[in-house]
């Protein structure tokens, strides 16, 4: 009997022992809520998993919209500890709803001013900027003799009459940003007349800000309004298109970082906070986005404009996100009888 409770306790010791190795060497798993394209989460995330590797990114990703909405929906029981890669226009929407927590991350003072909430302590920085741009799908657009655009007004000659896919800019950021530009270019009767205009000639509103450059370069519409990554992503993949970027009214958007408000993993999302700022993200950033917060971080991205940092027309952001839910309201009243059925 006694041979047995020595051998009984040993077997506790040792179970002991296992368990307290298990819990030291236990890692902590954020969520993370993003709208980044899937092509670039594999590397963010192996880069910084790297770097702390006792934290795991569980990535959920979705478009602009459906994370701003899902981040609302849950700002009293949240599900995700940050958000990395959604509009700053959103973010600043979710700021104001109180979704966010403020935090300073390390190196904060490197990013210039444009990329960063003026507010103390900030709640978000931004990282990299995505543009607006026209795909022209150049052989379907001579099969049909439709001539390349060259200006936004151009949109709205009957030429390209049902021939253009725009994303719906209440689902996605980068619908939102053509819109947002327009309005704050022309001034909001030109803007509408303009949207009134390309409405008649468009196809239909994607729930998603990709879709339009993968349609167009398809062959399935000429035209896609999309954003200028994804169009040269597409064409260094062999698609026959042709990326126009307007020299007026060149709208953008910020991908930006937040903690979420009342995460249970605040100091592992500031962790990700304090990476996703640095230099070392920038410069993977800047691997595949041509314009980066930390200048000269960029590379030059295939079929981009070199120059196309300085042509990007200067966005009052703030205004954006103040005035989103008027304009989507009467955006929708106007166009949303050619919005695509959302996917359950």
């Amino acid at each position: 009997m006694r041979g047995f409770r020595k051998c009984m306790a040993l077997a506790a010791t040792i179970a002991a022992a296992v368990g307290m190795t298990a819990g030291a060497w236990a890692k902590t798993e954020l969520t993370v809520y993003t709208a980044y394209e899937n092509d670039d989460l594999a590397a963010y995330k192996e880069a910084f998993e790297a770097k702390h590797p006792d934290i795991v990114i569980n990535w959920v990703r979705d478009s602009t919209g459906v994370v701003a909405a899902k981040l609302l929906a849950e700002k009293d029981n949240p599900r995700a500890d940050a958000v990395w890669g959604l509009a700053v226009t959103n973010i600043d929407v979710l700021r104001s709803r109180g979704v966010l927590q403020p935090y300073r991350p390390a190196g904060f003072e490197k990013i210039p001013e444009k990329f960063r909430d003026p507010a103390d302590p900030p709640y978000w920085f931004g990282n990299s900027a995505w543009i607006c741009a026209i795909i022209y799908n150049e052989i379907e657009g001579k099969k049909r003799n439709i001539p390349p655009p060259k200006t936004w007004s151009d949109l709205t000659n009957p030429v390209y009459k049902g021939q253009i896919v725009m994303p719906h800019p209440a689902s996605s950021g980068t619908g939102y940003m053509f819109v947002s530009a327009w309005i704050q270019t022309y001034g909001e009767e030109a803007a509408w007349k303009l949207m009134d205009g390309l409405h008649e000639n468009v196809s239909r509103y994607t729930h998603s800000g990709s879709a339009p450059a993968v349609i167009a370069a398809r062959g399935e519409q000429v035209i896609g309004l999309a954003f200028e990554l994804r169009g040269s992503r597409l064409k260094q993949d062999g698609a026959p298109i042709e990326l126009i970027l307007p020299d007026e009214a060149l709208g953008w958007d910020m991908n930006a970082f937040a903690i979420v408000n009342g995460t249970k993993k605040l100091e592992a999302a500031k962790k990700l906070a304090d990476w996703a700022a640095s230099e070392e993200a920038m410069k993977l950033y800047g691997a595949t986005r041509s314009v980066v917060a930390m200048p000269g971080l960029a590379k030059e991205i295939p079929y981009v404009p070199k120059d196309i940092g300085d042509r990007i027309m200067k966005q009052d952001f703030s205004w954006s996100a103040e005035n989103r839910e008027r304009i989507l309201a009467e955006w929708e009243k106007r166009y949303g009888s050619k919005a695509e059925p959302k996917k359950n």
